[in-house]
């Protein structure tokens, strides 16, 4: 969620899974190709505030994250599993989902 990873290709091109899928609090579904070809829009971008974070490893490799996001007045709960592949990559972000919270 920091601007300034976002805004850097080689920390976005490295963050998610190759096979990334996102379906952002606007509805929109996003791929891993998608996401990266619209990089140049959105540089940087907004800043949340995220609070109430919780992961719990579902097995030997994936993890479920649940948090909220704070933006501009709208708050939006987020979902993401991220999965190893291996030791050097780390845990990345495989699906994301965002929905408006009242």
């Amino acid at each position: 969620m920091d601007p300034a990873a976002r805004s850097s290709r080689a920390e976005v091109v490295r963050l998610p899974d190759p096979e990334f899928t996102e379906v952002g609090a606007s509805g929109r579904r996003h791929t891993y190709e998608e996401m990266l070809a619209e990089l140049h829009d959105h540089p940087g971008g907004p800043v949340y505030e995220p609070s109430e974070i919780t992961g719990v490893l579902l097995a030997p490799g994936p993890v479920h994250l649940t948090y909220e996001t704070r933006f501009d007045g709208h708050r939006a709960r987020r979902s993401s599993l991220r999965r190893k592949h291996d030791d050097r990559t780390g845990r990345r972000m495989y699906y994301h989902q965002g929905t408006p919270a009242p």
